[in-house]
């Protein structure tokens, strides 16, 4: 559906994208996740038509979207990171606007905007000024915006900036349904949402896409310590397992006024160190109410990913 080979953007001295290229299938969603300034939005702009880039290519359905812009985004929906709204219209003529743009008239036009109305959840506000609106819903404006012509594409540029967690969680399920039979491509600084939304992630660090999967696979490949969880009804069993030599660092995630101790246990990449400390337990006649090998979050996959190298 989508195909990007070897994009380069510079604003003046400063390259924004450097040399990225990836491709995208139908039925896709995809998360774009990156540091403030690491090219996410700039790449998206270019994908929708906003920028021409510097040097590459950019596909769609196999035809180079720049030889027949218009063919693109008659098919793309797009929600920019700041949506700018008229705010005297009302929020079914914004939306009516959008429809009229792509070419939708008469009963076809009125049958998109009801739908987009409806799938955003905009019923209720549809007759209101969008100046009057919260920032959640004008949000919801933007979506509407997007999806209005049904396109195979969707650029979605943090679509769920400044909602509650009820808001967060329907348009989290709208974006999946949205998914099943077009392409979707959506930036968030939200973590949680990647992996309850995304079937793929993209990590760009510095212009350049530094990680390309899905979020198990992303923790598989991250070069990070095994997280080893710990808790004991003993004092003196983080002097202990600090002694075990793969064990790099030891903090106390719980202390008890009683013996009870909680510890977390960053340890060497490819050990398990559970039976050790299942064997010291035995020994140190220790009473031990937890041991398990912790997930490694998304959070500390993105931070070292973008920021630890």
């Amino acid at each position: 559906m989508l195909k990007l080979e070897n994009i380069y953007k510079s604003f003046g001295p400063v390259k924004a994208v450097d040399n990225v290229s990836f491709s995208i299938s139908t039925g896709e969603v995809v998360g774009f996740l990156g540091p403030n300034g690491a090219g996410k939005t700039t790449t998206m702009r270019m994908i929708a038509g906003v920028l021409e880039p510097d040097h590459g290519r950019i596909e769609f359905n196999g035809m180079d979207a720049w030889d027949n812009p218009l063919r693109l985004k008659r098919q793309l929906g797009f929600l920019p990171e700041n949506n700018p709204f008229p705010e005297d219209l009302l929020v079914r003529e914004a939306i009516s606007y959008v429809a009229e743009l792509h070419g939708l008239k008469g009963s076809t036009k009125r049958d998109a905007v009801f739908y987009a109305i409806e799938r955003t959840g905009l019923v209720g506000m549809s007759r209101r000024p969008v100046g009057e609106l919260s920032k959640g819903y004008r949000q919801r404006v933007g979506l509407a915006q997007a999806i209005v012509a049904d396109p195979r594409l969707l650029i979605l540029d943090e679509p769920t900036e400044g909602l509650d967690p009820n808001q967060r969680h329907e348009i989290r399920d709208l974006i999946s349904s949205l998914g099943h039979d077009r392409t979707v491509l959506l930036s968030t600084h939200v973590l949680a949402e990647v992996a309850n939304t995304c079937s793929r992630v993209l990590v760009i660090k510095e212009g350049r896409i530094v990680a390309d999967g899905s979020v198990n696979e992303l923790r598989s490949r991250a070069t990070g310590k095994r997280q080893i969880v710990v808790e004991g009804e003993v004092r003196g069993m983080k002097e202990a397992v600090e002694k075990i030599e793969v064990v790099e660092r030891v903090e106390v995630v719980e202390d008890a006024q009683t013996q009870r101790q909680k510890l977390s246990l960053a340890v060497r990449e490819g050990l398990d160190i559970r039976p050790d400390i299942f064997r010291m337990a035995i020994k140190h006649d220790w009473i031990l109410y937890e041991l398990h090998e912790e997930g490694r979050s998304l959070e500390e996959i993105f931070r070292e990913l973008t920021v630890e190298g």
